[in-house]
């Protein structure tokens, strides 16, 4: 799937900066770590923080356009292109990993996470960062009809609901000591997300889920509701964490 399907919520926001600040205390990074970190939208920034902050940060992508992107931040970090389960680097080389909330497009979560294993020390720290989908809730006069839209949403998607496995997954590969934080995103400017309802919509309609009309009577709704600041929409996104 075409990355840019996926609902772009993840910005240089002060909440998304949090989820950022929390995840990488859940890492226990100090100066003169080295840091593996996902090369992705929103997500430069926090890579030129942590080289700043004297810790010794990769950035991985396996498009190159996106890492020339971030190179405009430091032209000097070590940046590379390559797959998530087919690393550059050494056995045990790395004191943390980091994925960022775009980590639910990885096709094989398991073989990424066995590379990601590898490459930490005994006792490196990982951490996953994902939002779920399926527990994505909008306020609506019809909650039936936005739950079969909210699919529409999800099938526009490659894994929807990925991050609810992130903790067994780590568990079964060879981490341990796996702990969950939740990091709640409320949204009440209708604006944020008013292309990607147009998609959930459409998908619906596409997928016979509902009628045109039924769709078009949804996003008027939705649309009125952002005039009267009474739109209102909470995706949760998990931090899950765990040691080598």
């Amino acid at each position: 799937m075409d990355e840019s399907a996926q609902p772009d919520l993840i910005e240089m926001r002060p909440d998304v900066i949090a989820l950022q600040v929390k995840s990488f205390e859940l890492l226990k990074l100090g100066p003169g770590d080295r840091f593996l970190d996902d090369v992705d939208r929103g997500n430069e920034q926090a890579l030129g923080q942590l080289i700043r902050a004297q810790i010794r940060t990769i950035g991985v992508d396996t498009d190159p356009a996106v890492v020339t992107s971030a190179l405009a931040f430091d032209p000097n970090a070590p940046l590379n292109v390559a797959p998530a389960d087919r690393l550059p680097l050494k056995d045990g080389t790395l004191d943390g990993y980091r994925t960022s909330p775009h980590f639910p497009l990885i096709s094989d979560l398991r073989a990424t996470l066995v590379e990601a294993r590898r490459v930490l020390r005994p006792g490196g720290r990982i951490v996953l960062v994902g939002p779920d989908y399926g527990f994505f809730l909008m306020d609506s006069d019809d909650h039936d009809l936005t739950d079969v839209i909210g699919l529409g949403l999800e099938s526009r998607l490659t894994f929807p609901r990925a991050a609810r496995s992130y903790r067994n997954v780590l568990l079964d590969v060879g981490f341990s000591g796996a702990q969950v934080d939740v990091h709640t995103e409320v949204i009440t400017d209708y604006q944020r997300l008013s292309g990607q309802l147009k998609t959930a919509a459409e998908a619906a309609v596409t997928k016979s889920l509902i009628t045109r009309g039924e769709a078009n009577s949804w996003l008027t709704e939705q649309v009125e509701r952002g005039h009267r600041d009474r739109f209102f929409a909470v995706l949760p996104t998990l931090l899950v964490a765990a040691s080598r």
